[in-house]
């Protein structure tokens, strides 16, 4: 399984990415997978194998390439509670910096990318994302409704820009909650919005999960928590995407 390092032209300069797919010489429908805040780094790597090796081409771009390649932090193999300080004093400030504008530019960019590559099928494509990534993958989907038939976001803000944007969604989603992030009062009012929205959706609490808990690389891993994101995330794509 190939892991393809890229350059994406966008119109604010180039995007570093990765993509990996199958070395089948096949065309196989795109999914356009956003990290987390922390970015590209080996487990992002892993995951988007994983995932192509179930028939999809994925791309995983450096989110905040205006600021410089990947790797932007001195990470740690292991992301503890004790490194979480010095790590979020850098990555807030690129988070906030990361406008709805930029985000929709770089998506524009990153779905012509796409739609060139002789390794991804025609047709729609999907988009998923972690933490502030699914976030991205959310105003995405409602950017491109023309193009994006299946959304997943997992301990995202997916919320954040409120019920109108989920009005020009017409992707089917899956949201996967940390359970430290949403208290059941607040995953009813965004599921009213999702359903006034008349979506086709599913939003649930991961129980006993806390932010970031899809991340095997930090001290939020759950690995039940991960393996409930695969069994959400491959039948959504199955069911909303052209045979693989």
């Amino acid at each position: 399984m190939p892991i393809e390092d890229l350059q994406i032209p966008t119109a604010d300069g180039q995007a570093d990415a990765f993509a990996a797919f199958p070395a089948d010489g096949e065309r196989h429908p795109a999914v356009l997978m956003y990290p987390d805040g922390f970015g590209i780094r080996p487990v992002l790597r892993d995951m988007a194998l994983e995932l192509a090796g179930h028939g999809y081409y994925v791309l995983v771009p450096n989110m905040f390439y205006r600021h410089g390649p990947t790797p932007l932090f001195d990470l740690p193999a292991h992301i503890g509670a004790e490194d979480r300080p010095g790590l979020m004093a850098q990555m807030m400030p690129l988070i906030q910096a990361h406008t709805p504008e930029r985000t929709l530019r770089d998506a524009d960019a990153y779905l012509a990318f796409l739609a060139d590559r002789p390794e991804v099928a025609a047709g729609p494509m999907a988009v998923t994302g972690y933490c502030f990534g699914g976030l991205l993958a959310t105003r995405t989907a409602a950017a491109h409704p023309d193009r994006v038939a299946a959304l997943a976001a997992f301990h995202a803000p997916v919320a954040a820009d409120g019920p109108e944007a989920f009005e020009r969604i017409t992707a089917a989603i899956h949201f996967g909650h940390a359970a430290s992030d949403l208290s059941p009062e607040a995953l009813r009012d965004l599921n009213r919005e999702l359903d006034a929205a008349k979506l086709d959706y599913t939003s649930e609490v991961y129980h006993e999960t806390i932010h970031g808990f899809t991340m095997a690389d930090t001290d939020a891993f759950d690995p039940e928590g991960l393996r409930r994101h695969w069994e959400r995330l491959l039948p959504l794509l199955e069911r909303a995407l052209p045979s693989s």
